[in-house]
């Protein structure tokens, strides 16, 4: 066996591998809506927008004047599965409570 060191490569002989940046688009995003009725009292609509979407009352009674006046108003846009959940809790708050508000979601 030889005592001689290993011979490296010169690192100047290396090709230089460069890394490309990652092509990734952000998620698609989801503006959730609530629906105006003619049953559902507007102090109820004011305490989801200030429960589900931690608005202050000012906010979320502009929002409930909107819903009122136009028939939707936005609650706020969120990643898909975050805007999943606020209608599936907003929906579900609603029926326990009997009222037919209802919450939609719609693709930014």
């Amino acid at each position: 066996m030889s005592s001689k060191p290993a011979v490296l490569p010169d690192q100047t002989d290396l090709p230089v591998l460069e890394r490309e940046p990652a092509k990734v688009k952000p998620p698609p995003l989801f503006t959730v809506y609530l629906l105006n009725d003619d049953y559902t009292p507007m102090e109820f609509v004011v305490i989801v927008l200030q429960k589900f979407f931690s608005m202050g009352r000012d906010q979320a009674t502009l929002v409930m004047l909107k819903v009122h006046r136009e028939g939707r108003g936005a609650c706020g846009t969120y990643p898909k599965e975050v805007a999943e959940t606020k209608v599936e809790q907003v929906n579900g708050f609603s029926r326990m409570h009997q009222h037919p508000l209802q919450c939609t979601m719609e693709e930014a």
